[in-house]
């Protein structure tokens, strides 16, 4: 049993020591992936920021982190609105669900409610579907916001409702949002409100002040906003001067800017992943090398235990059989024992059986005698025109005490069972009972054989409901 024990333990030390490595991403907690994933993200390895952020998600509903989660499920959103507007949105609601079921604080509530409505409406837009889950999903966050006197918050659901506004073909309601967004708005969100406005004067052909919102945006380092200033200064000098060719040309221009930048950060991650992967291909080659050396010292180890418990294991099979043959010789004896004790019971019962079946014929053959006789003298007085005997009440209810003493109460169980049954079913059942031929009932009651037959057919059927014609009515007394 030592070496047993010994050989548990240095197993459970191996299988430890082989899940070292998985400790480097495996044993990652939800707020540290989440942490990892925006790091990536940063770096503009999107595909590996991604990958983390949802390695996060699974780890936080395991260990029911939800604060993690709902937010690590509003990054993911936030990287897959570029690529998959409709994951966005999913994710951006399950945030919404999981801070529902787990509220902590209604700033995060808004935010979560705000990205929702933006995904729904750019999702609306490129199908050219309704926005009303949009609409819905923003008025929602504009009121906490509203509600909580959150300045920020009201600026940027209102830029949100300005988006949707100009989105439905409704600048002047657009307008109507944005500048009221303008008054609420901070340094770090006057940016999108300039931006939107900028596109509500150009929808409206107010070019100056298309131009003055666009002229007061601060692109800084920022290469999207850049773009975005840039394109609509173009366009407006083109509007003006009505070049509409130099407005397509401007266009194509800046599309394919934009997506050769794209490109560059797609190459950017590849690369990114590239390099990752290599050095996890260098550690995982390392560990593997270090592994072989002490699997190698660790099976010496093993196999001189494993002899040394297979030698204790034998001597310990040996006591246990040597116990086990004595506890069956002795169970066997005690069966034997007890077998004989229950056969004496058996053939005691058997005889005091075999009495009471002894005197219980007699009595009936006694019965039977007498009844008989009766019947003898309806037999010879039948020869009569108007002679006719029957057995009285009294008679009656003699036989029918007197089966019940020897049958166990069978007929008045039958009584208790049916209580509905005629007098004369009642006689019949005693008769058939008492084993008297079809010939005897008959005589007794002055009818032919094939009437006592159909009497006892009709008995078993309508009152005792048995319908196999192999089955007697001497069968279904007996069995009641």
């Amino acid at each position: 049993m030592k070496a047993q024990l010994l050989l548990t333990i240095l197993i459970c030390g191996l299988l430890c020591s082989c899940k070292r490595q998985d400790k480097v991403e495996g044993s990652f907690s939800a707020k540290e992936y989440l942490e990892a994933g925006e790091e990536a993200l940063e770096l503009d390895s999107v595909l590996r920021g991604e990958t983390l952020l949802r390695s996060a998600i699974e780890k936080a509903e395991r260990t029911d982190d939800w604060h993690t989660c709902y937010i690590a499920c509003q990054r993911l959103a936030e990287s897959l609105s570029w690529s998959n507007t409709e994951e966005a949105l999913r994710m951006a609601k399950k945030a919404i669900d999981v801070y529902e079921r787990h509220p902590d604080d209604e700033r995060n509530h808004a935010i979560l409610l705000d990205c929702a409505g933006t995904y729904a409406a750019q999702l609306a837009y490129n199908n050219e579907g309704s926005f009303d889950d949009a609409l819905a999903l923003t008025r929602q966050a504009y009121q906490i916001a509203l509600d909580g006197g959150m300045n920020d918050l009201q600026c940027q659901t209102l830029t949100s409702l300005a988006n949707i506004a100009w989105a439905e073909d409704d600048v002047h309601q657009a307008l109507e949002y944005v500048l009221k967004a303008k008054l609420l708005a901070t340094p770090q969100l006057i940016q999108g409100v300039l931006q939107v406005m900028g596109r509500c004067y150009m929808s409206l052909d107010s070019l100056d002040k298309a131009e003055e919102a666009y002229r007061q945006m601060k692109t800084d380092d920022d290469i999207h906003s850049a773009y975005i200033v840039q394109s609509n200064l173009a366009k407006i000098a083109a509007l003006r001067y009505g070049a509409e060719e130099a407005e397509e040309a401007i266009d194509s221009a800046f599309e394919r800017v934009e997506q050769l930048y794209f490109k560059v950060l797609e190459q950017k991650d590849d690369y990114y992943q590239t390099v990752v992967q290599q050095e996890r291909e260098n550690e995982r080659l390392a560990y593997t090398s270090s592994l072989h050396r002490r699997m190698f010292v660790a099976g010496i180890i093993i196999f001189f235990f494993l002899t040394c418990g297979a030698w204790l294991l034998m001597r310990y099979r040996m006591k246990l059989i040597r116990q086990q043959r004595q506890h069956e010789r002795e169970r066997h004896e005690q069966e034997t024992r007890l077998n004989e004790q229950k056969n004496r019971l058996l053939r005691q019962e058997t005889e005091m059986q075999q009495e009471r079946l002894k005197k219980a014929d007699e009595v009936i053959a006694f019965l039977q005698s007498y009844i008989l006789q009766r019947t003898e003298v309806v037999r010879k007085l039948s020869q009569t025109t108007d002679a006719h005997i029957t057995l009285s009440e009294r008679e009656w209810g003699e036989v029918e005490r007197t089966l019940n003493a020897i049958d166990d109460d069978r007929i008045k169980r039958i009584r208790q069972m049916y209580p509905d049954m005629d007098e004369d079913d009642i006689r019949l059942c005693v008769l058939t009972r008492l084993q008297l031929t079809n010939r005897t009932i008959g005589n007794l009651y002055c009818i032919s054989i094939s009437a006592v037959q159909h009497r006892k057919l009709k008995l078993k059927k309508d009152v005792f409901g048995e319908k196999d014609p192999d089955v007697t009515l001497e069968q279904v007394i007996m069995n009641s």
